[in-house]
């Protein structure tokens, strides 16, 4: 049988690999014992328990976000990687972080704030303040070198590019975050810049965002003029900053979307307004005309040259009968036809007629008078609407100097719809101008 004979090297490398493989992350109580911390700052210790102890080690890297002094004795909680010092051949765990034994202090002190800050109506929605429908200046207050920031930018240059952003530095973690935070709110409101800030961080342990948790943080959040949007963590992470902001977003990219509108979303509203606008312009006029028009038919049925016409067309008719009827008597009542002559001469209908043709010139020119009055209130009352639908005319934008442009018939709102040699066709108020691209420039809002 072939014998496998292990360096000592080799063997610690396999015992290492195993330790780390197979445990993971793993939480370990117990009691802090022989606890140095050497010129370099990593910390070196041994945790106990009433049979057996292991040592461990937490580099400065990680020991640093701690905030209390560790020393012998004291009952903590740790969460580490096992794993083997191969030189010497010591088993040990890797400790990530320390907090003190029970329910742990940073908790307990977290609990401690948001009962005490709720009592007082911080987190009271009736308190929190409205965010602006159309923000001009969105402010970013976060690390400037956090991916945060990265997914914040991203998501307000697809969303929302046309918004102005000013980034407020800060730290976010450590114990130098906290008066950090505060002072970059600070100047925010001093400013007076944005219109509404973005509070962001991205996701982290309980003591990585612990300077969120911090009351002068709060205050800061509670007391500024402008409204604030927080995106601290992951969706699972709360902090007594997100509780107090006038908005809770899950991430930091909800954080920017939460506070702008969706550019393509308003384009489209804009276009049906402009529509329905347009419906309503034509149907107006449509209803001005139909109401011209019956005004003008009316006019006519009443015209004194009608009225005068049908008069005279009953004269004329009068006389034919009476025509008939006196030929028709005229045979042996002659004496009778020459008194009826005599009393029809009192009762001639020439004068009657001129009667009513003298009444008839007067309501002519009284009614002539009426008619130029109410022609006159209707032509100003159709050019006022006129003017009107002239002013919101798009032909009278290019009147203005304004121009649209199409490729191929399709209205071009993008620079990156034009590719450079494109064929495009400028609409100017008096005519039309076909070109071709030579060059192409994209200007920054």
């Amino acid at each position: 049988m072939e014998k496998k004979i292990f360096t000592v090297s080799r063997l610690n490398q396999e015992v290492q690999k195993l330790l780390e493989s197979g445990f993971g992350t793993l939480w370990l109580q117990g009691e802090l014992s022989n606890f140095s911390r050497p010129a370099s700052g990593h910390f070196y210790f041994s945790i106990k328990d009433s049979q057996s102890q292991i040592r461990c080690a937490m580099f400065k890297g990680r020991n640093r976000y701690i905030d209390f002094q560790p020393a012998s004795g004291d009952a903590v909680v740790v969460r580490g990687k096992l794993g083997l010092y191969s030189a010497r051949g010591d088993f040990q765990l890797i400790v990530e972080h320390m907090e003190p034994a029970g329910a742990g202090k940073l908790q307990a002190a977290f609990e401690a704030t948001k009962r005490e800050l709720d009592a007082k109506g911080w987190f009271d929605v009736n308190n929190k303040r409205e965010l602006p429908s159309l923000p001009q200046t969105i402010g970013v207050v976060t690390s400037p070198t956090s991916a945060a920031l990265r997914d914040v930018l991203q998501v307000l240059n697809r969303r929302y590019r046309q918004c102005r952003i000013i980034i407020y530095p800060t730290l976010t973690q450590g114990s130098a975050a906290a008066p950090a935070i505060v002072r970059a709110l600070d100047q925010a409101n001093k400013r007076n810049e944005a219109d509404v800030l973005l509070l962001v961080r991205g996701g982290g342990s309980l003591e990585d965002l612990w300077a969120f948790n911090e009351l002068s943080v709060a205050t800061a959040i509670r007391d500024s003029n402008i409204p604030i949007v927080a995106g601290i963590g992951h969706e699972v992470d709360v902090t007594i900053s997100d509780l107090v902001s006038d908005l809770r977003a899950p991430t930091p990219s909800a954080a920017a979307e939460l506070s702008t509108p969706d550019t393509q979303s308003l384009q489209s509203r804009v276009e049906a307004a402009c529509k329905n606008l347009a419906k309503i312009q034509r149907n107006r006029l449509s209803g001005l005309t139909q109401a011209l028009t019956e005004q003008l038919t009316r006019l006519h049925l009443r015209h004194p040259r009608r009225q005068l016409s049908e008069q005279m067309q009953r004269v004329d008719e009068l006389e034919h009968r009476l025509r008939r009827v006196w030929l028709a008597i005229h045979g042996g009542k002659a004496s009778k036809l020459s008194a009826a002559n005599m009393r029809l001469g009192a009762h001639s209908p020439a004068q009657q007629l001129e009667r009513h043709r003298s009444q008839l010139d007067a309501l002519a020119s009284r009614l002539d008078v009426a008619v130029q009055n109410q022609q006159h209130l209707a032509k100003s009352r159709f050019d006022i609407l006129a003017r009107a639908l002239h002013g919101v005319s798009p032909l009278a934008v290019l009147d203005r100097g304004y121009a649209i442009v199409k490729k191929n018939e399709t209205p071009v709102t993008n620079i990156s719809a034009i590719q450079t040699g494109d064929e495009i066709t400028t609409r100017l108020a008096n005519g039309e101008l076909v070109a071709i691209v030579s060059k192409t420039k994209l200007i920054e809002n």
